[in-house]
């Protein structure tokens, strides 16, 4: 949406780090980040990191977040939720179960978890559910009900930073819905040599974007395997400002607000590896959007510049460096805190506000 306004009332601050890497657990080896959080029954706060072994191979672990004086400070580990042990989620060579996002969807009475699974086709996006953060049932990858205006099989092409929304809203055709958002990454070249890059009907912008998608909320209450299977897709933002001239993805589940759906997303610069490979040319940095309460295709406001930018040590050198990327958060004591990956090593938190309180 070239013009949409840019005035998004809220600021991140830094507030500190939470989790490092632990050297003498091997599985730890290539950094913790990118979590993904939750309450638990207990109560009590949870983050479920990606934890990343030598050779890129990434599981789920769970820990919880300890509080002192209103701020989550560091966390406690508690064990390992989910592995690639699912032929699926293992290639030749490659392996994990990366980059979890987690949703409270009280309508469901669930944490509803979106991975990836890094298989022998390269990322999908797959579902898991849980009632209480530790055991999950998988789903399944997700399927994209094929829509005959966008003559393109969404199946075709690698997915990542898929995320639901906490709350039915009414998708396209009036049903009450979970919308997900999601961000197909179009280079059919990263699967099958020489198929180069190919983008749906009506699509005039080939860099990777977010897109919407429903399942409708009855067959969901029906049966919970219909998550997996999504339709109505549609197109929501692409890369507008410098800081995303490379790509967007959406990060954290949406928060709703007074002005209606706060999303923050990662803006990517730089140059692109291929999907295989851990990125070392690329800049990430968290911005926003705010998507209609009624109807999360269409984006109200968007900020021309990054909330938050890899400025630290920490955000600037580690495996993947100059990463900032939120994928979760929470309320604490009153006010919300985000969690985000640094440069896919270590975990960080910023505080988020409003600006014009």
């Amino acid at each position: 949406m070239t013009g949409s306004p840019t005035d998004i009332p809220y600021r991140l601050t830094r507030v500190g780090i939470v989790m490092t890497p632990d050297p003498t657990d091997a599985r730890e080896a290539e950094g913790v980040l990118n979590p993904a959080s939750g309450r638990g029954p207990d109560g009590e706060l949870y983050l479920l990191p990606r934890l990343v072994a030598e050779g890129n191979v990434s599981r789920v672990g769970i820990a919880r977040v300890v509080v002192a004086e209103g701020a989550p400070v560091a966390v406690e580990r508690e064990g390992i939720v989910l592995e690639p042990d699912r032929g699926w989620e293992r290639g030749v060579g490659n392996a994990g179960v990366e980059d979890p996002r987690t949703t409270w969807i009280d309508a469901l009475g669930l944490h509803v978890m979106t991975y990836v699974a890094y298989g022998p086709l390269g990322p999908r996006t797959a579902i898991a559910v849980s009632e209480d953060l530790r055991d999950w049932r998988r789903l399944g990858p997700a399927l994209f009900r094929y829509q005959e205006d966008l003559d393109m099989d969404l199946n075709l092409f690698h997915n990542k930073d898929t995320v639901f929304f906490p709350e039915p809203v009414t998708a396209p055709d009036g049903r009450a819905a979970l919308a997900v958002l999601h961000r197909p990454m179009w280079d059919l070249g990263e699967t099958r040599p020489g198929q180069g890059v190919r983008v749906p009907a009506g699509v005039t912008d080939q860099r990777q974007s977010i897109w919407i998608s429903y399942v409708p909320l009855d067959a969901v209450q029906a049966d919970v395997a219909a998550l997996a299977l999504w339709e109505q897709h549609h197109f929501v933002a692409g890369p507008e400002f410098p800081f995303e001239a490379l790509k967007i993805g959406g990060g954290p589940p949406p928060l709703r607000v007074p002005e209606g759906w706060l999303v923050l997303h990662h803006g990517v610069t730089g140059v692109i590896d291929s999907a295989f490979s851990q990125q070392q040319k690329v800049n990430y940095a968290a911005g926003a959007l705010l998507l209609d309460a009624d109807d999360p295709r269409r984006v109200l406001a968007r900020t021309p510049e990054p909330l938050l930018a890899p400025e630290t040590a920490d955000e600037r050198s580690g495996i993947v460096p100059n990463v900032v990327f939120p994928t979760a958060i929470e309320e604490i004591d009153g006010r919300h805190f985000v969690f985000y990956g640094m440069a896919d090593s270590k975990i960080g938190v910023a505080l988020l506000e409003r600006t014009d309180t």
